[in-house]
């Protein structure tokens, strides 16, 4: 259950609309024919979330005797079909096989559940074991990643913009983390709200590659993506945290529109109310917090957003300022008067958010 009286019938994707709005519109048609049956699919699965929710989706408990710290993980092959979940191939405890998707995808549910439970004791996304499943080689060039609520479904790619969608760990993660919102504070995915959704996602996403490669804060990427675009891109990734607004620069897919403060906020019906663009202000937000304070940004900065979101004061319909407000409370209760107090007060005054 949530802290916010129900779950929301949130849809989820890694690539944004108004991303493969873009592409549809590309003449040529090795681009412009994948961007539209993605987005075509992604109406279906949208309206599918809408209804499973009205319905109710059946509960899903732990395997009988699984233990509490270790994931109970299952990959499934949709085999360029569209049909969920497809055949198993990998199950909790099997050996690599020769299908590197399926190795990516397996090895990525195991180190966001690693995350949560080692950094701040949660047991899988729903913080009772729940079962992690993932379909891959969803559709015949699907050029996205989602989580329907359910589970993860990763795409192949086109090849011409996308690769395969298991490649970044942090894709892995920022989808799982939607489930973990759900879950929690449950945000409502429109404006506002909708963009702080996609906000925690970026930031645990990031902070699960930072934990698998064992990076500090200073050496960290803060990138979104990175290894998703194919080679003739002009770009590094979907989204910086770093530097909004500098993960690509193409002319096919356009220039990355995130702003990094609340001076370029952008206001758009587009993409529920600009959710992935203004996602760059909580994203700059936390990353300059993490880098304040140093070292490994799990520990302290990916605390006080953790203990936000599943403090339960969190509103589904919070705002930027509410969130930071509450991060600005979090951080004195859990450290008192002290440098992480101050670091995250400055963090959203360098961003235009205000917290008094």
């Amino acid at each position: 259950m949530t802290t916010n009286g129900g779950f929301e019938p949130v849809f989820c994707t890694i690539v944004p609309p108004h991303v493969l709005d873009r592409l549809a519109q590309h003449e040529d048609s090795a681009l412009s024919g994948p961007a539209r049956r993605t987005l075509e699919r992604d109406a279906y699965e949208r309206t599918h979330r809408r209804l499973t929710t009205v319905i109710g989706a059946p509960a899903v408990a732990p395997p009988m005797g699984a233990a509490a710290d270790r994931p109970q993980r299952t990959v499934y092959d949709a085999e360029h079909r569209q049909d969920l979940p497809g055949t198993k191939v990998r199950e909790e405890g099997s050996k690599p096989g020769a299908d590197a998707t399926v190795n990516r995808a397996y090895a990525g549910l195991g180190a966001t559940f690693e995350l949560y439970l080692k950094a701040y004791g949660r047991t899988s996304i729903d913080g009772s074991g729940l079962p992690l499943d993932a379909t891959v080689h969803f559709g015949e060039g699907y050029d996205n990643a989602f989580w329907n609520g359910e589970q993860m479904v990763f795409g192949d790619g086109d090849g011409e913009v996308f690769l395969d969608f298991t490649i970044p760990v942090d894709v892995i993660g920022h989808e799982l983390t939607h489930g973990v919102t759900q879950h929690t504070a449950n945000l409502t995915y429109f404006g506002q709200p909708g963009a702080l959704n996609e906000s925690l996602s970026d930031v645990f996403g990031s902070l699960i590659k930072q934990y698998t490669l064992g990076q500090t804060a200073a050496e960290a990427d803060w990138l979104i993506g990175a290894g998703l675009l194919a080679p003739r891109v002009t770009g590094t990734a979907l989204r910086s945290m770093k530097a909004p607004g500098t993960a690509y620069d193409d002319d096919v897919l356009g220039k990355d529109p995130q702003p990094a403060t609340m001076a370029g906020y952008v206001r758009t019906g587009r993409d529920n109310g600009g959710v992935h663009i203004n996602s760059g202000i909580p994203n700059h937000a936390f990353y300059l917090l993490a880098t304040a304070l140093g070292g490994r940004a799990w520990e302290r900065a990916g605390q006080i957003w953790y203990d936000v979101l599943t403090g339960g004061e969190l509103s589904s319909q919070a705002g930027f300022e509410d969130f930071a407000k509450l991060t600005v409370a979090a951080a004195r209760a859990r450290y008192r008067e002290s440098e992480e107090h101050q670091a995250v007060t400055k963090a959203w005054q360098q961003v235009g958010v205000r917290t008094a």
